[in-house]
């Protein structure tokens, strides 16, 4: 009888070990597949920050219309300010 003991033991002990191995398998294939999809967000984001976008050509034509637009104001403001500095004309 202690022969049947010790193999329902084995048999038992067995059993538990393939059912733990087998909730763990299953526990490392949601992490491996949570892992590869942290990876792809990761490269998502880095590809975001090191991507530069082509500036669009419409927007460096009003950006260069808008420096001159600028340089004007200032020539105005200088000419208004040399305006102002000078003696009044006498009349």
């Amino acid at each position: 009888m202690s022969g049947q003991s010790v193999s329902f033991r084995i048999t038992r002990t067995t059993e538990d070990l393939a059912q733990t191995v087998a909730a763990l398998s299953h526990r490392l294939v949601k992490l491996e597949q949570r892992l590869g999809v942290l990876e792809l967000q990761l490269e998502q984001q880095l590809e975001q920050l090191t991507s530069t976008p082509e500036p669009d050509a419409d927007e460096l034509r009003r950006l260069e219309s808008v420096e001159l637009l600028l340089a004007d104001c200032r020539s105005l403001l200088d000419e208004s300010a040399d305006a102002d500095a000078l003696p009044p004309l006498a009349a």
